[in-house]
């Protein structure tokens, strides 16, 4: 019988790209993914540390796999790693303990006696979207973030390596990838003496038989260079819609961020990428709470927020970590007026989406299925991120439909559908 296996993935998308990973890795070794109910033979929590919030969810999931799993193997991965491994060991939640810096060797520190495939995607069983992690590690050392600590510098993959993940991918039926990492702003090839930009990554990519579409993850607007909007205007895949990283519209607040941008040049990378297309739409990061923030800083979030109509915004309340520069700030934020910012963001941003929404009601846009329900729903995204729902019929995942906007809702559009391409 088949020994089965259970990846829990918490945080960003580089790690959802390595949980997969090992997903590919365990099948191609025989294993199946267990069901829900079963029991596995193999656990792998992969974690993450951002904030407080996230380092309870990953100790939640740990303790949860072990009482639900009581034989298996529990190996725990990830940020949360780095900074509570003598805490896991002491307390017997992880039979395993497995540094990010180690991280493509997991399974063969398990196993020592078996032999696994690369720690790669290979193929992604969604078939619809696929991340594919281009970039690990971060040189900025934000004053907030605890991730250049746990993940250490910047490092690149080569150019030939992604082409040749991406073109596997693809080959099992994905249309869809995103260019992923922790700071992909700094993607150089592997080569920081003779850098390959980001640009001519995409260049490289672009071609892949099969491959319908490309999108770029996170990117801090002082990363979007003339070669990217160059890219971006040239490309035909590449989607228009991407994840500006704000944080702060306040200039005073993003220079105690240790952020390299002003609010103004965070608007003209916006403006610039809105004159390649109208459609183009925009998600971003917004820290609230963050010490020393005047409410006359965070009228100036709010502010940016109201004139750029992002369609999403993750919001995080500021999340004290140790060794960071802000966790010495004196000036902290209550956690009553953390909450009230926190729910101000999260009121408005629902407003100025639904608001861009609006826009779209009477267009036709192209929309690449996902999932459907049995009451004959399909759900799918447009190329600019906007997700449409598909009443009246049930279509399989991973086509491309000409959908008609009818309706805006307050979770997304919905539409009609034109004709069906492919």
């Amino acid at each position: 019988m088949n020994k089965k296996y259970k990846v829990a993935t918490l945080g960003c998308r580089t790690n959802q790209y390595e949980s997969l990973a090992y997903q590919n890795q365990l099948k191609a070794a025989g294993y199946v993914e267990a069901k829900d109910g079963q029991e596995a033979d193999l656990c792998i929590v992969n974690t993450c540390t951002v904030t407080q919030s996230a380092d309870s969810h990953s100790r939640n999931k740990i303790r949860k796999l072990r009482k639900q799993n009581p034989k298996a193997k529990i190996a725990v991965t990830g940020c949360m790693v780095e900074e509570s491994k003598n805490k896991l060991m002491k307390i017997k939640e992880a039979d395993f303990v497995v540094s990010n810096k180690s991280k493509d060797q997991l399974l063969s520190q398990i196993f020592p006696e078996e032999k696994f495939a690369e720690f790669a995607l290979n193929e992604v069983d969604s078939q619809t979207r696929a991340f594919i992690k281009i970039q690990d590690g971060c040189n900025s050392f934000c004053s907030y973030c605890i991730i250049p600590y746990v993940r250490g510098k910047s490092r690149s993959k080569t150019v030939d390596e992604i082409v040749r993940e991406v073109t596997n991918v693809v080959a099992s039926g994905t249309k869809e990838i995103v260019l992923t990492g922790i700071n992909i702003g700094d993607f150089d090839g592997g080569d920081s003496k003779n850098p390959v930009r980001l640009s001519e990554l995409i260049a490289k990519i672009e071609p892949i038989d099969g491959l319908e579409r490309i999108r770029i993850s996170s990117i801090d607007p002082d990363e979007v260079d003339d070669d990217l909007i160059w890219a971006i205007n040239n490309c035909s895949k590449l989607c228009p819609s991407m994840h500006i990283v704000l944080q702060s519209g306040s200039n005073f607040m993003l220079k105690r961020m240790n952020r390299k941008y002003t609010r103004q040049m965070f608007y003209d990378t916006i403006d610039r990428l809105r004159g390649i297309s109208k459609d183009f739409t925009f998600t971003t990061d917004i820290i609230v709470g963050f010490p020393g923030e005047r409410p006359s800083d965070f009228e100036e979030t709010l502010a940016v927020m109201k004139e750029v109509k992002f369609v999403k915004v993750h919001m995080f309340p500021y999340s004290r970590r140790a060794r960071t520069k802000a966790a010495d700030f004196t000036d902290q934020i209550s956690d009553e007026v953390k909450s009230f910012r926190k729910n101000e963001v999260l009121r408005l941003s629902e407003k100025y989406s639904y608001e861009y929404r609006d826009k779209c009601v009477g267009e036709r846009y192209s929309v690449l299925t996902e999932s459907s329900q049995e009451d004959k729903i399909t759900f799918g995204h447009t190329p600019n991120f906007i997700k449409v729902k598909i009443p009246g019929a049930k279509h399989a995942p991973n086509q491309i439909l000409h959908v008609e906007i009818t309706a805006n809702e307050p979770d997304g559009l919905v539409g009609k559908v034109v004709n069906e391409t492919h």
